[in-house]
């Protein structure tokens, strides 16, 4: 394969799901070398054994990797507070930018690098690697085909388990800070299903009404619990549960209705897609969708991402929606904390 780009992975002892992207750039056959910047010395055992031969190199400074040979694409798993300065760098140098989200703890850090990365014709993509599902894929297809007519509403369910928070050590980590990690349940696992929302509607969220808290009580800054009401653009209305509250494991859906039908997603079942339309040669009936729910996860999205910077093809998620997808969890903080409905510009 001619088309094949060199990534830098910047990362630190603390980045989010490193092992998963370095599993992701093993597999991404447009991925023709990695360079590791990992300062805390962290992951280059992890990186040679898992990249073997396309481990170019492994350096402490990625000023220095970006100044010398800047790569074609630069996947940066950071803090979210220290991740903006190393976007804004890395597309300064050229470089197309995948990066681990939230990448900011405030939208204002974002937004700016979105316009530089226009600017230059460069790609920033937010890793809501959800998106490349075979479920999603075919969720929007039905969605988009029109057999679901008008969309009438959305309702949006992600709870993950509050286990986690009653450890000491999450308690140390920095995702469990407000001003280190912009926010909590919401930023981390409710974004996913905010970007999947618009992305299968085609419609963006353009107000919101939120609520969050900790309802668990534990001794951390961020929210266990939040909730949303959402205006989409088409005027259909949806709703969002996000929180941390079971014992072990998730529950989860997206459930979508429309004026001829409904689709119901529940990504983590064994049988992900269900829908119902009156139109069509399965009019009336509930169809269960049967396609294989593999690949998904980080590594067909990475793939994705790598393939598009290297031909310079369609991203997985555009600029607009990763800017799009903050904008709407920072609107829904922004409405707890002032007690009104918020528009999203």
């Amino acid at each position: 394969m001619d088309d094949k780009i060199q990534v830098g992975l910047i990362t630190h002892g603390a980045g989010a799901h490193v092992g998963a992207y370095l599993q992701a750039l093993a597999a991404a056959p447009h991925c023709g070398e990695v360079i590791l910047v990992d300062p805390d010395n962290a992951w280059q055992a992890d990186a040679k054994r898992v990249l073997g031969a396309k481990l170019a190199g492994v350096r402490r400074d990625f000023r220095q990797v970006l100044r010398q040979d800047p790569p074609g694409m630069v996947l940066v798993t950071r803090e979210a507070r220290t991740a903006p300065p190393v976007i804004d760098a890395a597309l300064e140098a050229g470089c197309h930018v995948f990066a681990e989200k939230p990448a900011c703890v405030r939208v204002a850090d974002f937004a700016p690098l979105v316009q530089k990365a226009d600017a230059k014709h460069r790609y920033l993509m937010l890793a809501l690697a959800n998106r490349t599902n075979p479920e999603i894929a075919a969720a929007r297809q039905i969605m988009r085909s029109g057999r679901l007519g008008k969309l009438f509403g959305v309702e949006m369910h992600l709870i993950a388990d509050q286990t986690r928070l009653t450890r000491p050590a999450y308690h140390r980590q920095w995702f469990a800070h407000k001003e280190r990690a912009g926010g909590g349940h919401l930023i981390w696992l409710g974004i996913h299903w905010l970007d999947l929302a618009m992305y299968i509607t085609g419609s963006q969220i353009v107000e919101t009404a939120g609520f969050t808290t900790n309802v668990g009580g534990q001794p951390i800054d961020i929210e266990d619990s939040a909730v949303a009401a959402c205006r989409f653009e088409s005027g259909a209305l949806g709703t969002l549960t996000s929180g941390y509250y079971l014992d072990k494991g998730y529950h989860s859906h997206i459930k979508i209705w429309g004026s001829d039908g409904w689709l119901h997603l529940e990504p983590m079942r064994q049988e992900p897609l269900t829908w119902y339309s009156r139109q069509g040669d399965q009019a009336g009936q509930t169809v269960v969708w049967e396609g294989s729910k593999e690949p998904r996860g980080y590594s067909p999205f990475v793939a994705a991402a790598v393939q598009a910077c290297a031909e310079m093809s369609a991203p997985p998620i555009s600029n607009a929606d990763s800017l799009r997808a903050l904008k709407t969890v920072f609107a829904i903080y922004s409405s707890a904390a002032e007690g009104k409905a918020v528009a999203i510009p």
